[in-house]
């Protein structure tokens, strides 16, 4: 009896360990960081490839190797290096003194509390939207920043959006705390109140909020959203979903499930995708600017292809000046590009702006302070330095959507939910006149 009993006990062992090892293939979970020399012939393979890339750091490529990639990445022929990487979470004792494993990062339970805050405490400037849910039903919310937030006014509109991608953590706190700065300095700053006073900004710090928790609560280097594929993978890139341009090619996006850069079944197939959508439409944006981290680059339009747009020129002209700005605060460099000079990209975000809208459209590439942890994965204390480097590139793009506006004339009017071809906002349970 004792020996059968022993026997089931090693089935039942062996087949949750074989069930432990299958999810964590499908999931994505790494067995190795990696890096190759960066040569334009290596990036290119590497992106085919649809191998998960990490960053390019002083003349190297660095890349997550999931089960099954170290064959393919020998038969690229490349000569590879194993990386030392830290996980580069929080120290324990730090981090459960804050509440979780993302210390002085925020969850999405703390980004929507902060929001919630903002609106209490700032009643005269701050109104919070709710866009929609996630796959997994949590909210997706814009916080409204302006002079009289329940109005809809024939004013300038600028959107900065942050985490399309789950592990950049970095990319929540920048616009999070723009949102707080102009409202804590609002009534006391001059320049803030200007700007406040002439233009809405719009601030959606939160896009892929699933990814984020699962990336702080389970897997540290998850990308994508949580959809669970047709092939039992997980997860779509929300930032390949996008619909100009979409699966134009295999180069700049996969229609691989498993792939790290997989674009989803068809263009705003993912809810995150389509809030974004909708609330473009609902709104007039001149400029917008989507965070994302590693690399210190200022990207623009196309990321599809390497031909140059019809606003290259201008585009570039915006993307020198923010560099200029954020280089005299803490003198890090970030390079302004079009975004395929890095790799190719399709279906993104700024293309998806500059090319429906035609508007200047920036994907800014937060540094990475520290290349051993993997450069998403920057020290809590960095999170205020990145901060006030960006600061004044985005006070600027403000002010220049200012300078840039035509005034129609149109009264102010409240704000109402938006409906096909009409409306200005989104509306929800949160803000004035619910």
């Amino acid at each position: 009896m004792k020996r059968a009993a022993a026997l089931l006990f090693s089935i039942a062992t062996a087949l949750a360990l074989a069930a432990f090892a299958l999810l964590g293939a499908l999931q994505g979970r790494p067995s190795d960081v990696v890096s190759v020399r960066a040569t334009a012939a290596n990036r290119l393979a590497l992106t085919r490839t649809g191998l998960d890339l990490l960053m390019e750091w002083e003349g190297r490529i660095y890349a997550v190797l999931a089960p099954g990639d170290a064959v393919r990445l020998q038969g690229l022929n490349i000569p590879y290096r194993f990386e030392a990487m830290s996980s580069a979470l929080p120290p324990p004792g730090a981090a459960a003194a804050r509440g979780g494993l993302n210390g002085a990062y925020h969850s999405y339970a703390e980004t929507e509390q902060e929001l919630l805050r903002l609106e209490r405490d700032y009643p005269a400037v701050v109104r919070l939207f709710r866009l929609g849910t996630s796959l997994e039903g949590r909210t997706i919310f814009a916080l409204k920043i302006s002079d009289r937030p329940d109005l809809d006014e024939d004013e300038p509109e600028v959107l900065f959006m942050g985490c399309h991608h789950a592990r950049e953590w970095i990319s929540v706190e920048v616009p999070l705390r723009f949102a707080r700065y102009l409202a804590e300095n609002w009534a006391t700053d001059a320049d803030v109140h200007r700007r406040v006073e002439e233009a809405e900004i719009w601030i959606v710090p939160l896009v892929n909020p699933d990814g984020l928790d699962y990336s702080i609560q389970t897997y540290r280097w998850w990308r994508k959203n949580r959809r669970f594929n047709a092939d039992g993978s997980f997860g779509v890139d929300l930032n390949r979903n996008y619909g100009y341009m979409w699966g134009v090619d295999d180069d700049g996006s996969s229609p691989a499930p498993s792939s790290e850069v997989y674009r989803g079944a068809g263009p705003f197939s993912e809810p995150e995708t389509a809030v974004v959508r909708d609330l473009c439409r609902a709104r007039s944006f001149l400029s917008v600017v989507s965070y994302h981290s590693y690399g210190r680059l200022i990207l623009y339009p196309w990321g599809w292809t390497d031909q140059p747009s019809p606003r290259a020129v201008l585009d570039r002209a915006l993307a020198v000046r923010m560099a200029e700005l954020i280089r005299a605060v803490n003198g890090r460099d970030y390079a302004p590009e079009p975004a395929s000079q890095l790799y190719l990209t399709n279906g993104d975000t700024v293309d998806y702006f500059g090319g429906t809208l035609g508007i200047p459209a920036f994907t800014v590439e937060l540094p990475p302070l520290d290349s051993a942890a993997g450069a998403f994965m920057n020290a809590e204390a960095d999170i205020a330095s990145v901060f006030a480097e960006n600061l004044p590139a985005m006070l600027f793009l403000v002010e220049d959507a200012c300078e840039r506006y035509t005034p129609s004339g149109r009264a102010a009017t409240p704000e109402r939910p938006a409906g096909p071809g009409r409306g200005k906002a989104p509306s929800g349970p949160y803000g004035p006149g619910h």
